[in-house]
């Protein structure tokens, strides 16, 4: 397993934090938006009746990244609100450069209605094209966890 995190001071209360991060429509937006990382493409992102808010519920993704169809299924495995959230890839994901992973944050108080995030990402190298994954895996995982920093950054900072 490989292993990236970051962290960011929050002028917000765990419990706003929380509720912004636990929407996986905003907080994975950087995936379904076109971007240079994501090679011009796009994954769509659904969730089933649990809207990837409690444990058990799952959140499929899917679309074209550099012309080649990639999807994944992610299961949520901790659901702790307004503290901490875990989510990994269930299956055989179908991506470029990182493999199976597990995504974790966690959030802390701090004075006044300040919140301190941490947003993990704990990964394999994938399982076709190794070499890509040794080539790109940190930089990607790097990206997907600073879009998720930056993305709370913009909207609650």
């Amino acid at each position: 397993m490989r292993h990236y995190e970051d962290s960011l001071k929050v002028p917000a209360s765990p419990e706003d934090l929380f509720a912004f991060v636990d929407d996986f429509g905003r907080f994975s937006s950087h995936m379904s938006q076109s971007s240079w990382m994501m090679g011009g493409g796009k994954m769509d992102i659904s969730v089933d009746e649990g809207q990837g808010k409690k444990v058990g519920s799952l959140v499929r993704m899917g679309g074209r990244i550099f012309g080649i169809y990639l999807h994944l299924d992610e299961v949520v495995t901790e659901h702790d609100p307004p503290r901490a959230k875990v989510w990994k890839t269930v299956g055989t994901p179908r991506l470029l450069v990182i493999g199976q992973y597990q995504m974790a944050l966690t959030i802390r108080p701090l004075a006044g209605k300040s919140s301190l995030l941490r947003i993990s990402i704990d990964y394999e190298l994938p399982t076709r094209n190794a070499w890509m994954g040794k080539l790109f895996g940190k930089m990607y995982a790097k990206w997907c966890v600073r879009q998720m920093i930056q993305g709370v950054r913009h909207q609650l900072a």
